[in-house]
């Protein structure tokens, strides 16, 4: 180990002894930990200021779980998700759980297994700390412990494992970009069917072959068809839903045809080589091919939109033949970045009344029965004018036409 990087642990553990010294050890471990300072989450200007306002004091007693824990052990496996709903009555309200541990948790994703929250309560209001003091002087009475694991209590569970396979395959695309795109031709073994591991040829149109080099795109996501997403509302088409089906990476250019001379003969065009990777049908002849897209980071803390929405269910993910949506599925809303909606953002599912006859008036009159809430959605994929919702919880299906809306 050289000087210098003695020096900068020095300089780490130096400022970490000294939050240790305030009662924040477990947090200036985290925080001055090898790697630690790499980890960077966007936060809002918005959700900032909240948590700001609310760290005076923390939140109303009566926002608290009526179960809240005075003392909680953050275990491996726990979110922020889990964790909010184990303090919050409205567990997407995350900006103040923030808020509530801001003198302690600068960043609550930095909350990490092993970490003990302290729930302290004065003067009607209560907020987190990682010591048992909370940096104010607070009378406590034996604390109740919280030691069931978060699992197994009856919370909103947001897994990343849960959304991981739906962050690359939802694509929306205009009418053409799927009819211009390239088509595999055919495999080593001329397949109808292909699978994980085949060769496969295909083709690009003649203004843009397939090609390797600087600045071409190489690996690539396999689409078929284009299904349209129809608004429920106006009866528009807000785009098209292409059909994800696997990943290739691209081996070998393809090769131009050459027309013939009275020197040369002619000469047929060579389709380019992919490789198949993982998929999730099985790839045939005709099927499309678009570049891979490059992995962004996106912020999947649960929060309350600050605008106003009013959207409605599109389409429920994965099957055109789906009218329904259970838990943990994935539906398609008519509502997009150019309305808003942004990637963590939570959304209040609205069951759709029925417009039935009222058979104990004499005159039987139709009748519009209220919506009612039916459960919790989060958007974690926005396009223009789509967004792609997980279905957190409800208490009955979530079917097309249904009203999602800001959370109460």
């Amino acid at each position: 180990m050289t000087m210098a990087s003695m020096r900068g642990q020095s300089t780490r553990w130096g400022r970490a002894a000294v939050l240790a010294a305030a009662g924040g050890f477990a947090l200036a471990a985290a925080l001055y930990a090898p790697g630690a300072q790499a980890q960077k989450y966007p936060i809002t200007s918005g959700q900032r200021a909240t948590a700001q306002q609310v760290a005076q004091r923390g939140v109303p007693l009566s926002e608290l779980a009526p179960n809240a824990p005075d003392k909680y052990v953050v275990k491996r496996g726990d979110t922020l998700w889990r964790i909010s709903g184990l303090y919050l009555k409205r567990p997407w309200r995350w900006p103040e759980l923030w808020g509530m541990n801001l003198q302690s948790i600068r960043n609550p994703h930095l909350i990490y297994p092993g970490q003990t929250l302290y729930l302290i309560k004065d003067g009607g209001y209560a907020r987190l700390a990682t010591n048992p003091e909370g940096d104010i002087e607070t009378v406590r009475a034996t604390p109740r412990v919280r030691t069931e694991s978060l699992a197994d209590t009856a919370l909103p569970t947001l897994d990343p494992q849960a959304i991981e396979p739906f962050l690359e395959e939802p694509l929306i695309v205009d009418e053409e970009t799927l009819a211009n795109a390239p088509h595999i031709v055919a495999t080593t073994e001329e397949r109808v069917l292909m699978a994980e591991g085949n060769r496969i040829y295909a083709r690009g149109p003649a203004d843009a072959p397939l090609l390797l080099g600087p600045g071409k795109p190489r690996y690539f996501r396999i689409y078929r068809d284009g299904k349209p997403l129809q608004d429920p509302e106006t009866g528009e088409i807000l785009g098209y839903e292409a059909h994800y089906l696997g990943k290739a990476e691209l081996l070998r250019s393809e090769t131009p045809g050459t027309a013939g001379t009275e020197q040369t003969p002619a000469a047929d065009p060579i389709p380019a080589t992919l490789q198949l990777g993982q998929t999730k049908e099985e790839v045939r002849a005709g099927d499309r091919l678009l570049p891979a897209p490059q992995r962004e980071f996106l912020n999947f803390t649960p929060r309350a939109p600050q605008v106003p929405v009013d959207a409605r269910v599109v389409s429920v993910y994965g099957s055109a033949a789906l009218a329904n949506a259970a838990q943990n599925q994935v539906i398609a809303i008519n509502r997009g970045r150019r309305d808003g909606m942004e990637s963590g953002q939570v959304l209040a599912i609205l069951s759709q009344g029925a417009r039935i006859v009222d058979k104990a008036d004499p005159d039987r009159p139709m009748v519009q029965l209220p919506n009612e809430r039916n459960g919790l959605g989060m958007v974690f994929r926005t396009f223009e004018r789509v967004s792609y919702v997980l279905i957190l919880e409800i208490h009955a299906p979530v079917r097309i036409g249904d009203k999602l809306t800001q959370p109460q």
